[in-house]
């Protein structure tokens, strides 16, 4: 049987929201009992480019790559992240033992300090205030590819940085909105700076976004049973619809696949809808297929959207897309 180790070693990046997600599993551990734990900030690939698209350097893939690698090589016990930085089909001998109560998991459209009024504002009145052609931050493939349609004279503009570095630029007047998780803001306590949330009828967001994932090693039995103490089953299922449909759609982290799964309480006893979205990089085209599922069918449901999304012509899109 092997040993109760003396203390984790978690894993992260050394951002404001990282540690924070590190910090929120730390303090759940705690919590239930499990060794005392250590915060082990590894600088990534993804951290080191901050001056280049994430389209033109790999994807957010960046994001996890050597905070995998240690985890692989036994230097840290267990792995935090944004689970939609996550790729579809993880690295062999790894795996998702557990994730944390989802948050808001919509994108959100912030405003600098200076425009007229404070408070959420209805998605017409938004775009009359922004006018015809404004410059909106974002750098994600499927935000821009969904919101051409919303904002048709926008020109979106890539952003990087920490929470703090893109507000600031946003507040010098370096663009007219940002469009940023709204989970990321209401966790760093800037839920006052969210002007819409935008609905899934408007931008289906990024699969996994929201929800923070805790990646082990299969074989750490000890490590993996501490982890699922502390797993929230809702979040749970609603990942593994949404990843089960990326992977069924061959997707990678930087294409522009969204992916929504929402349980239903009281419909079947917590039935999950799961939307998916599919669309062309200009916006020309959005594929869009919706089902549900009972949530122990979580994955089969992830496969039946991707499937149905494939038999609408999203193969041809992402494969566009890939070539570009």
């Amino acid at each position: 049987m092997a040993r109760e180790p003396r203390e984790l070693r978690i894993g992260t990046r050394g951002s404001q929201l990282a540690l924070w997600q590190a910090n929120a599993v730390a303090a759940r551990l705690a919590e239930s009992g499990a060794p005392p734990t250590r915060i082990v900030v590894i600088r990534t690939t993804g951290d080191q480019l901050q001056d280049r698209p994430l389209s033109e350097v790999g994807g957010k893939r960046l994001f996890v790559k050597e905070i995998e690698d240690a985890l692989q090589r036994s230097e840290v016990d267990l792995a935090v992240h944004s689970s939609k930085d996550l790729p579809a089909v993880l690295p062999e001998g790894l795996a998702i033992a557990g994730v944390l109560p989802r948050e808001d998991p919509h994108d959100a459209v912030v405003l600098p300090v200076r425009a007229e009024g404070t408070g959420q504002r209805a998605l017409d009145d938004l775009i009359a205030l922004l006018g015809p052609s404004p410059s909106i931050g974002t750098g994600s493939i499927r935000r821009v590819a969904q919101l051409s349609r919303v904002f048709p004279g926008a020109h979106f503009a890539p952003i990087r940085g920490n929470l703090d570095t893109r507000l600031r630029k946003l507040d010098g007047g370096q663009h007219a909105a940002l469009v940023l998780a709204a989970a990321g803001l209401r966790r760093l306590g800037f839920a006052s700076r969210i002007s819409l949330t935008l609905p899934a009828s408007a931008c289906v967001p990024a699969p996994g976004q929201g929800i923070v994932a805790i990646e082990v090693r299969e074989d750490d039995t000890n490590v993996r049973e501490f982890v699922m103490r502390i797993s929230d089953a809702d979040a749970a299922a609603a990942l593994d619809a949404e990843r089960a449909l990326v992977e069924a759609l061959g997707g990678g982290c930087q294409t522009p696949i969204g992916a929504l799964a929402t349980l239903l309480p009281g419909v079947d006893n917590g039935a999950l809808e799961l939307v998916g979205a599919v669309a062309a990089p200009d916006g020309s085209r959005v594929i869009r297929a919706t089902a549900r599922a009972s949530r122990g069918e979580a994955a089969a449901l992830g496969a039946r959207v991707g499937r149905e999304l494939i038999a609408q012509g999203a193969d041809a899109i992402l494969a566009e897309v890939r070539l570009s």
